[in-house]
């Protein structure tokens, strides 16, 4: 069975192919990709995998753009954080999907529903457009509902500096306080507006309005001072650094 896995992530790469090891599923690993350009160019250049495991925040966007720019063939598994309301309607476009942190027994019974499909289904690939269209359109998201002490405060969205993730806890920055999100930052970044706001890379999301300067980086990257940094650096990832220059001047 040759799979092809598109995920950002390494230690979800790792827990992915150890999985599917436990789960007694043969497979021939072909490629990982982390990006939707390289996984867009793999899919030119490349037969048709057996199965595809797709992650839906890759490191320069949503992998759904992937099927904007090419016709993919091969059944799809996705993998995500995304809230799994807001992605039920893409079973009945895939094989199925994965909610991260993957368990063993979802990936059992995905796995499964491929196999008994004939290892034939497809993705309808209009239908899946509309869907990334209508998932990329940003709520008009005025606050996060956030703890503070033994109640609840909202932060406001024009108050946020920056979001950043660590040790899987999401935290939300003002001008004075830190605050625990009680979102992935892939899911956080889905509701927050386009044009204020940029996921610099996996683990950090930047307000335009706190960036106050912008300096080269090695590797052909970008670092950036903003206000309140609090210990923090803030380096734009490298597949994501030419978007982020036109995002700047927008």
């Amino acid at each position: 069975m040759k799979v092809l896995i598109i995920e950002d992530e390494i230690r979800a790469v790792n827990q992915l192919q150890s999985m599917l090891k436990t789960c007694d599923f043969k497979f021939e690993l072909l490629e990982i990709i982390d990006t939707v350009e390289d996984a867009a160019r793999w899919f030119e250049e490349n037969e048709t995998p057996d199965l595809v495991f797709m992650d839906i925040q890759l490191a320069d966007g949503l992998s759904f753009e992937i099927f904007q720019k090419t016709t993919v063939k091969a059944p799809i598994i996705f993998t995500t954080a995304f809230d799994q309301y807001a992605i039920q309607a893409f079973k009945v476009n895939s094989v199925d999907y994965l909610l991260k942190p993957i368990q063993q027994d979802d990936l059992k019974g995905a796995l499964n529903k491929f196999l008994q499909s004939n290892r034939s289904a497809t993705l309808d690939q209009d239908t899946l457009k509309h869907l990334l269209s209508d998932l990329q359109v940003p709520a008009e998201r005025k606050g996060i509902l956030v703890k503070s002490g033994s109640g609840f405060v909202q932060l406001k969205i024009a108050d946020l500096l920056y979001c950043y993730s660590e040790d899987s806890i999401t935290f939300g920055v003002t001008q004075d306080k830190r605050f625990i999100i009680d979102e992935t930052i892939d899911v956080l970044f889905s509701t927050l507006e386009e044009s204020a706001f940029f996921k610099i890379n996996r683990g950090q999301i930047v307000a335009k309005s706190s960036i106050m300067k912008i300096e080269p980086y090695f590797n052909h990257r970008v670092i950036l001072s903003v206000t309140n940094p609090r210990d923090q650096q803030f380096i734009v990832s490298r597949p994501k650094t030419s978007e982020f220059k036109q995002w700047m001047n927008r």
